[in-house]
């Protein structure tokens, strides 16, 4: 019995136009080349994108338009909120040991309310932390605004003052002195 010869499958890219932006593929107008399983079963079914036709291509270049100068305008007050928050400092209390260790950690969200209690426009998801913050101490923060707008802030943390745990009194012992 012959033998069939397996042909392998070619990827067909197909250009597709999109309507909404896409996170990691594009904004709205632009055109651009996917493969045709990922045009036919998401973007057009999602209706993300359309044909890359000159009568979709003009429908869509007034939207384009609009939203490009939407974009310019929010990047322009990101970076006017990047530029005041450079430099700040926020300054959090927090439980420590004698040896400076936190008892628990200061994270993005108790730094991004500090940084907003003091006026500043800024999202827990803007804090770029590698780690929680574990030590007492100075530390230099990153905010990331934008794919490229990033700055700076200085997170102090200081230890809050221990109170002295009172003593309960256990089964058996006398609450009246003799």
């Amino acid at each position: 019995m012959p033998r069939r010869k397996m042909r392998r499958k070619q990827k067909v890219s197909n250009r597709v136009l999109l309507v909404r932006d896409v996170k990691e593929l594009g904004r709205l107008g632009d055109v651009v080349e996917v493969e045709a399983g990922y045009a036919r079963n998401y973007l057009l079914a999602q209706g993300l994108a359309v044909a890359a036709t000159e009568a979709n291509l003009k429908s869509v270049a007034k939207e384009a338009a609009k939203r490009a100068e939407a974009r310019a305008c929010a990047q322009k007050q990101l970076e006017g909120v990047a530029s005041a928050v450079e430099g700040a400092e926020a300054v959090i209390a927090a439980k420590a040991n004698e040896q400076g260790v936190l008892f628990g950690s200061v994270g993005g969200r108790e730094i991004a309310e500090n940084l907003r209690a003091q006026g500043f426009e800024v999202t827990d998801e803007m804090v770029q932390l590698a780690e929680h913050i574990k030590q007492v101490g100075t530390h230099i923060i990153k905010l990331r605004f934008d794919k490229d707008l990033t700055t700076t802030v200085t997170v102090v943390v200081v230890p809050l003052p221990l109170v002295p745990a009172k003593r309960s009194l256990s089964q058996g012992e006398n609450t009246a002195s003799v």
